[in-house]
């Protein structure tokens, strides 16, 4: 790949301008962590976003950087990277954000860069320039990850019953009291895991382009803590928007149901960052919660609130990746 040129301040922006939507990544998705807990009453939400935000970047030491290597190299073409298609996908998925998050929509921030990659990459060069492959994946994980959590959710809150099934609801629920601090813990560090990745990606992708990285080399390791950084900063801030939405208004949640979500959720992240596959956060503890309501009968769950979360996720990428296009178009006239 040869190295594209351009200036050492358009490097800097660009640096900055992922590390802001990084922050706004765990900022709109602080509620995937939270919100259970929250709702539950386990934690106040200052305290909350506190424990997420700690877990979040403890992933750092867990985690490889297959994730990152993925929105690197396998989502679109590499020789078709520039500054301004760094800029078209960042901006496309920073808009798309706020967007979401002024509605209260939990939609998914890592869609929204995905979409926004293939827009600016497409407005450059047409669907050509897309890895396929890569895509494909991210695409088939938009009914993987929460129908995973679906099934993990629901089956761990049928069995958590079955062996509770001979205790008071107040035992039970003092004891998942606590065991809920230990499930919020591993999601927020799946959630960490492959979130903060993807814009570490993001900057790989550009620092290979600039020629400052090559292809073959490690990531910097000042590019993987400003990202985690960045992100748990963001989730201190909480996007309150959509807590009630994720935490109360899908289904309502005692301690135990809240365990099985984040438990159910963390084990679909877990297994997704291990294997390269970027997911939606979003998506996933979503599927989980909607399991955990299913689980005690169909009418639990609010079916219309969770429809109007489906249509946000169907329409991320396209409208994520349309955004993108205008900005790439916009760059290169700003860059």
């Amino acid at each position: 790949m040869q190295a594209v040129e351009m200036s050492l301040t358009v490097i800097v922006v660009l640096v900055l301008l992922a590390l802001v939507f990084d922050f706004m990544n765990g900022f709109h998705d602080a509620a995937n962590s939270i919100a259970t807990i929250v709702s539950t009453g386990v934690l106040k939400p200052q305290h909350a976003v506190a424990w997420a935000a700690f877990f979040n970047v403890v992933a750092i030491a867990i985690f490889q950087l297959k994730v990152a290597s993925t929105i690197g190299k396998g989502t679109i073409d590499p020789a078709i990277v520039d500054h301004y298609v760094v800029f078209g996908a960042l901006i496309g998925a920073i808009a798309w954000n706020i967007i979401t998050w002024y509605y209260g929509i939990p939609s998914s921030s890592s869609h929204a860069l995905i979409g926004g990659l293939a827009g600016a990459a497409i407005a450059k060069a047409g669907t050509g320039s897309l890895v396929w492959a890569g895509i494909g994946k991210v695409v088939a994980f938009i009914l993987i990850a929460p129908l995973l959590g679906f099934i993990l959710g629901g089956t761990l809150m049928v069995v958590v019953s079955w062996l509770c099934n001979r205790s008071t609801p107040r035992k039970v629920d003092k004891s998942f009291r606590r065991l809920q601090l230990v499930s919020a813990a591993f999601y927020s560090l799946g959630h960490g895991g492959n979130d903060a990745q993807k814009t570490i990606g993001i900057i790989w992708m550009l620092l290979i382009a600039a020629g400052i990285s090559k292809s073959g080399e490690s990531v910097p390791m000042w590019v993987v803590f400003s990202c985690y950084t960045a992100m748990g900063l963001g989730t201190m801030f909480g996007g309150w928007r959509i807590v009630k939405t994720m935490g109360q208004r899908i289904t309502k949640l005692r301690p135990v149901g809240g365990f099985c979500a984040e438990t159910g959720g963390a084990i679909t992240l877990f297994t997704a960052t291990m294997l390269g596959i970027p997911v939606s956060t979003t998506h996933t503890i979503t599927g989980a919660i909607v399991g955990v309501g299913t689980s005690k009968g169909p009418s639990n769950v609010r079916w219309g609130v969770a429809g109007s979360i489906v249509w946000a996720w169907v329409l991320t990428i396209p409208a994520s990746a349309l955004i993108a296009a205008v900005a790439w178009w916009l760059g290169k006239s700003l860059l």
